[in-house]
């Protein structure tokens, strides 16, 4: 599948709500994720078991009210979209809205990599 296939898909089911199909159907065994520079407790994982945890500790500590993301700009294996959400904080009850930079690698029809950019004191 090509990137921009591979983008369009991700993006059309997040913006349906649909969070887990993009990881059975367009993701690597081998998927590398990384929150913005990858240094924080749990901002670099590898493997979609590392994946399904990291989306395990984001359910129990988030609600999302909202969710879209952009249209996807694609540059040959790479593509990037901004996702734009409204969240309440579980534990302290606090509501906000974020914006990140998703970046993507795909090689050989699959998302090997995944990495997002975002303020921290949002």
């Amino acid at each position: 599948m090509e990137t921009k296939h591979i983008a369009k898909k991700l993006v059309d089911w997040c913006n349906e709500g649909d969070f887990e199909k993009p990881y059975q159907e367009l993701y690597s065994p081998k998927i590398i994720s990384i929150e913005n520079d990858g240094t924080a407790e749990g901002a670099y994982v590898e493997g979609l078991e590392g994946i399904q945890k990291k989306g395990a500790w984001w359910q129990e500590n988030f609600e999302v009210h909202r969710s879209e993301a952009s249209e996807p700009i694609i540059a040959g294996n790479w593509f990037s979209c901004i996702f734009r959400m409204d969240i309440t904080h579980k534990p302290s009850g606090q509501r906000s809205t974020m914006e990140e930079v998703a970046v993507y690698q795909v090689q050989e029809g699959k998302i090997v990599k995944e990495q997002f950019f975002y303020d921290e004191d949002n």
